[in-house]
């Protein structure tokens, strides 16, 4: 199901008028795509945010109204800006598209599973993919994917290769391309190199008795 989102065009350009958009409760925006030329549109935040705060995320299909304009346009939300300290949004890109051509997105990837045997040697599941770049028509976008980590051991790793794709869903991203994997934590590998210094200062303290023991039986004789 499509949501619903109506726009207000006529936003005068600039940082001060933003600024004060922003002020009244709306985020400055850009409607494009499908043949039409960039429009300076405003969206009322808190309609904004419920689209935002749908399970689909970014990736959410929006019936897109334009105040004043008879027709409603399929879009997604092509690009988010926040600010850098507050975290709000300060501008969005609405970008048109047709249900019959496929879109190129990044969608989440959510682990599953528990790594035990990671677990049981002390080690860390590290995750080095968190979306994945896909292929597939408005109606075939997931809203994520999974990578089962059930199998993971330190030194093996999950690709993209070992996630499956939906019906209707292609990546163009190396399937050889590693989403998470098993490493051994820094304190284990601290842990292994102390004991290992130990034992060597074990090995060079009893040579040297030995050696005095043969020193000083030769002084006797």
């Amino acid at each position: 199901m499509d949501l619903t989102l109506t726009v207000q065009p006529g936003r005068t350009l600039g940082t001060r008028p933003s600024r004060r958009l922003r002020a009244e409760g709306k985020v400055p925006a850009v409607v494009y795509g499908q043949g039409r030329e960039p429009t300076s549109v405003a969206v009322p935040w808190p309609e904004l945010r419920k689209v935002l705060t749908t399970e689909a995320g970014m990736n959410a299909l929006i019936s897109l109204s334009v105040e004043g304009e008879p027709d409603t346009n399929l879009s997604i939300i092509k690009d988010l800006q926040r600010h850098p300290v507050r975290r709000d949004v300060i501008h969005v890109d609405f970008q048109l598209i047709n249900r019959d051509e496929a879109l190129t997105v990044e969608v989440p990837i959510n682990l599953i599973g528990v790594a035990k045997a990671v677990e049981t040697k002390k080690g860390t599941v590290d995750q080095l993919m968190y979306t994945l770049t896909i292929n597939a028509k408005p109606g075939f976008i997931p809203t994520a994917l999974e990578a089962d980590i059930d199998d993971l051991d330190v030194g093996t790793a999950v690709h993209v290769s070992d996630i499956t794709l939906p019906e209707g869903v292609t990546t163009d991203v190396d399937l050889d391309e590693v989403v998470v994997q098993g490493s051994q934590s820094r304190a284990t590998i601290e842990e292994e190199a102390a004991e290992g210094e130990e034992g060597e200062e074990g090995t060079e303290g009893e040579g040297g008795e030995a050696a005095s023991e043969g020193e000083g039986g030769g002084s006797e004789g």
